[in-house]
């Protein structure tokens, strides 16, 4: 137990000059860690509650998830059916009910058509259930259903994807640090650090940005238009530019956004007002181009979010697979559709149902308060340690003040953020630092009443209280793990701190400590008081 070669003494002393060296730029501001170079260097970062910024709660509107799947299946089983060799002809695809009903007009065919359309159903979690059922009615007539665990496969699903794109925009904007987590099955908190206004990221971020090239229905009547009615195949949508503010579109897409490749804002040749430039992928490029070939002189909408910003003619074909979307834009709102464009459209709309904003006069007063509670709790656990246990608590102090430097260290290395909770679980852990070594230098003391020598006092404190330590510091492990999974943004604060401290003070007190206490006995010291 108190061997240390040099190899390990040279270890130790190694590990914890790098969790010191990592500590340091934390403590540096930020505008002087520029002048020195150390700017790439990683360091603890502030969350919300110390340097202030944007708290954002949005919750997902999944009514209209269901409504996408059916469209979704919608497209695919066409596209089935033509692919089918020789194509199977099927009649109108009627989704009301929030089902698929169509039917096979060949009833020969109507076993190869369900064998097809099953290809396109998939397993939904461990119960084997399938996301739809395919049924056949009436021997001609197939009716696809969404099952319940399909429903839910893909609102986890969407939800997903929407942390993720939330994710993306709020990196373009060049914020730092942002904290994007779900919560339950279809909320995402929002946390901005630095961002003191809300309302450009509650824009950027609320905006499904769903992006769609749709043909203008020509056959439909004006009058029917404004009062909400459109041919069948067709839809009427907002359109601020048209008589009435409305436009019939036919309800199929040509393309879609999710064939984007780039989206960016510049400024129109003819007017030299801001729009976004778009460019399409090779098979959207290809779609476009096709589309645009065979449509010319017709009318194509833009549609944005289910509005439509612009509907001009095809004059001829496009073929570069570029296009510009006009739509009265300033040049924010211009730059924050490409944003969005760029990192993608959210599955799910997205509404804001807690805002909070925190100054940071806040912050800092926060910080002092967190920094003064863990000055005074080094302070105190200093000198409870060298009044109790002289020579052994100079050795138990130095590790605590060595531990304050390296869980900062390993905080920066993990690129973690430091919160208020955290600060507690900061000095929460200062305090428990030093239950080590009471805990070893308790035992200590009872293995001299007992007579034993001054070394085996030492080997047989460590060893003895080493055991206990480690299944105390496992149940402290537990519980921060637990808090860490299942806590909210501020508990998990506090778990990062905690989980940190454990693995490092024990380190420091256990191990560091063992070392010095052994250097000094090299010198066989022919009494100890401890």
């Amino acid at each position: 137990m108190l061997d240390f070669p040099r190899w390990k003494i040279l270890s130790i002393v190694l590990s914890l000059t790098i969790g010191i060296l990592l500590s340091i730029p934390t403590f540096v501001p930020e505008a002087t860690a520029e002048r020195w170079g150390l700017s790439g260097l990683p360091r603890v970062n502030l969350g919300l509650d110390l340097s202030g910024g944007s708290h954002l709660m949005l919750e997902a509107d999944t009514s209209d998830l269901a409504k996408q799947n059916i469209a979704k299946m919608e497209e695919q089983v066409r596209t089935e059916m033509r692919r089918a060799e020789p194509p199977i002809a099927i009649g109108d695809i009627s989704t009301t009910g929030g089902r698929l009903s169509f039917f096979v007009r060949d009833g020969a065919k109507i076993d190869a058509a369900v064998e097809r359309i099953r290809t396109l159903t998939q397993p939904s979690g461990m119960s084997g259930q399938r996301d739809w059922n395919v049924q056949v009615v009436d021997s001609t007539r197939i009716v696809i259903t969404p099952t319940d665990a399909g429903l839910r496969q893909a609102t986890d699903s969407a939800m997903q994807v929407a942390t993720e794109v939330v994710r993306k925009r709020i990196d373009e904007m060049g914020t730092r640090e942002p904290n994007i987590v779900r919560q339950g099955s279809d909320r995402i908190l929002v946390q901005v650090p630095g961002l003191q206004d809300p309302a450009a990221l509650k824009a950027l971020i609320g905006r499904t940005a769903k992006l769609e090239f749709k043909l203008v229905d020509l056959t439909a009547d004006p009058q029917a238009v404004i009062e909400g009615r459109a041919p069948v195949g067709s839809e009427v949508l907002p359109y601020a530019d048209n008589p009435g503010g409305f436009i019939a579109v036919k309800r199929r897409a040509m393309l879609s956004g999710d064939e984007l490749i780039d989206a960016k804002m510049t400024f129109g040749q003819q007017n030299n007002e801001p729009v976004v430039s778009i460019t399409f992928n090779s098979e959207g490029g290809r779609k476009f181009a096709r589309v645009t070939q065979e449509n010319v002189g017709k009318p194509f909408a833009m549609i944005l979010d289910g509005k439509v910003l612009s509907a001009p003619n095809i004059n001829e074909p496009i073929l570069g697979g570029q296009a510009q979307i006009s739509g009265r834009f300033t040049s924010d709102s211009a730059n924050e559709l490409a944003i969005a464009l760029r990192s993608g459209k959210l599955p799910v709309a997205l509404t804001v149902v807690e805002e909070r904003t925190v100054g940071p006069e806040l912050g800092a007063d926060s910080i002092r308060a967190g920094t003064l509670a863990s000055v005074i709790a080094v302070l105190a656990v200093i000198v409870f340690m060298l009044v109790t246990y002289g020579r052994f608590g100079v050795y138990a102090n130095l590790a605590v003040i060595i531990n304050v430097f390296v869980i900062l260290g390993v905080m920066a290395l993990l690129n973690a953020t430091l919160t208020l909770p955290g600060i507690a679980g900061f000095v929460l852990t200062i305090g428990a630092a030093v239950d080590a070594n009471v805990l070893i230098n308790e035992r200590m003391r009872e293995e001299l009443r007992r007579g034993r020598s001054i070394t085996q006092a030492v080997e047989h404190g460590y060893k003895e209280a080493s055991r206990t330590i480690f299944e105390a510091n496992v149940t402290h492990a537990i519980a921060g793990g637990i808090m860490f999974l299942l806590g909210s943004a501020q508990v998990k604060g506090f778990a990062v701190v905690l989980l940190i401290g454990i693995a490092t003070s024990v380190f420091t007190a256990v191990v560091f400590t063992r070392m010095l206490v052994t250097l000094w006995l090299r010198r066989r010291p022919t009494h100890i008081n401890i």
